[in-house]
């Protein structure tokens, strides 16, 4: 946190990969320049030794995000190499101003390793090209310089904000289909050694933080947890559909939900026990941190901007991660489709086989511990957020399309997504068939 005068308590750091001294926030990063620039990008592999970088350009707050200060970066160097970018953009893991966000700086920890991965040759998916990324980890400060995207220009199209596919995309099918396309192939260049030798090491497995959040609740806060959910059901019935909010199934998420707080044990073994369903993948790979492209024969592609967090991971994190805020016909008449798109991928990039049923399987019960974990939460936000939901027309209405009303539109979808899919697929139902798996 930033003290009192609201400066930082400190300017650099050294960074763990280079060794490198290392700005900690925009006002430092500007003070080291370009010679701090050339020498980063040196060490890198991002420019040849003998070049460097002239000056500093530009230099312009990026708004946005839930982490560290952003910056978009306009650099001149000293000579033109095949595939340089003059324009980058400028990512840090801190935010000195502000404790919540300043709170999330672990999540670089990840992606500052993954960076010079993605420098590979034949790395499997289109990411923005790595400049630069170090970090202390003691502290949790570090820095990542990447090319700048510019959506909606050079072939790449326009930036989605996340659960408005029925207003930003034509095809949402087609643009799912993609991203899972993706996701399945950088998890299968994970398995098949396409990565690094030592990817097990730089990106050991951590049941804790690979899978699903852990349930926290006691019996009188689970109790208070759903009664906010039936309630949210009674005053806002516009917002859900029917189906979801009858007394019969009230009843089901009830049981079903101290059911899964009583074997969550069992559920995060079966989930973090079988390694051909747990590869390193993207964890957030929602539609906002998807940049979709056509190739050279017109067929979409995407890839993934955001690696925060990234590490190995289950499947169901994965995919949970990626699909949850997507468009309700991937889900309702489309999820099949996408399980069978996932294992096919998978399995032709050199992943090992898997089948679609244990897929599912995997999915839906990574579903209901962390639906338990953290969703059932979500109405309780969503009035926080957006008091005046109460008098929505419907999940579509005009109200829910400020930026401000983000978090709520997003609860609002993600949370319908998750009950329909209870609702569907029956919690308790897969409950029983891995009870039936692991008696005790």
């Amino acid at each position: 946190m930033a003290d009192q005068n609201n400066s930082p308590p400190f300017d650099f750091v050294r960074g763990d990969a280079t060794g490198l001294s290392i700005p900690a926030h925009p006002d430092s990063f500007r003070a080291a320049g370009a010679d701090f620039l050339t020498e980063a990008f040196r060490t890198f592999g991002s420019i040849a030794p003998d070049n460097r970088i002239v000056r500093i350009d530009r230099l312009d707050p990026c708004p946005g995000g839930s982490t560290g200060h952003k910056l978009f970066l306009t650099v001149t160097y000293e000579r033109e190499e095949a595939g340089l970018h003059t324009e980058l953009f400028v990512k840090f893991s801190r935010d000195f101003t502000d404790a919540r966000r300043d709170w999330q700086r672990t999540e670089m920890l990840g992606e500052a390793k993954f960076e010079p991965i993605t420098r590979l040759p034949g790395f499997p998916i289109r990411v923005p090209t790595a400049y630069f990324a170090d970090i202390h980890a003691e502290s949790s400060t570090g820095i990542v310089i990447t090319e700048r995207i510019f959506f909606g220009e050079r072939g790449i199209e326009p930036h989605r904000r996340k659960c408005l596919d029925h207003q930003t995309l034509d095809d949402p099918v087609g643009h799912y289909r993609a991203q899972v396309t993706a996701l399945a192939r950088l998890a299968a260049a994970h398995k098949a050694s396409r990565l690094l030798p030592d990817i097990e090491q730089r990106f050991p497995f951590d049941p804790d933080t690979g899978s699903s959040d852990p349930i926290r609740y006691s019996d009188d806060e689970l109790h208070a947890e759903l009664d906010r959910c039936f309630d949210f059901a009674r005053r806002c019935p516009q917002l859900l559909p029917a189906e979801v909010r009858s007394p019969e199934f009230m009843a089901r998420m009830e049981r079903d939900a101290f059911r899964i707080r009583a074997h969550e044990a069992t559920i995060r073994k079966y989930l973090t026990g079988n390694r051909d369903l747990i590869a390193l993948c993207h964890w957030n790979a929602h539609i906002d941190n998807c940049l979709f492209y056509r190739d050279a024969a017109k067929a979409l592609q995407c890839g993934f901007i955001d690696w925060g967090r990234v590490g190995q991971l289950t499947f169901g994190a994965v995919l949970w991660g990626g699909l949850s805020a997507a468009h309700h016909e991937v889900w309702d008449h489309h999820f099949a489709e996408m399980m069978a798109l996932f294992v096919r991928e998978y399995h032709e990039h050199g992943g090992p086989l898997i089948t679609v049923e244990e897929l599912e399987f995997h999915l839906t019960l990574h579903m209901a511990a962390m639906g338990v974990a953290r969703v059932l939460a979500f109405p309780e936000i969503i009035l926080f957020r957006l008091p005046e939901v109460v008098n929505a027309s419907g999940p579509f209405d005009p109200m829910f399309l400020p930026v401000a009303c983000d978090p709520a539109r997003n609860c609002l979808h993600v949370y319908t997504v998750f009950l329909k899919h209870w609702l569907r697929r029956d919690f308790g139902l897969h409950l029983d068939r891995l009870l039936e798996r692991n008696p005790a």
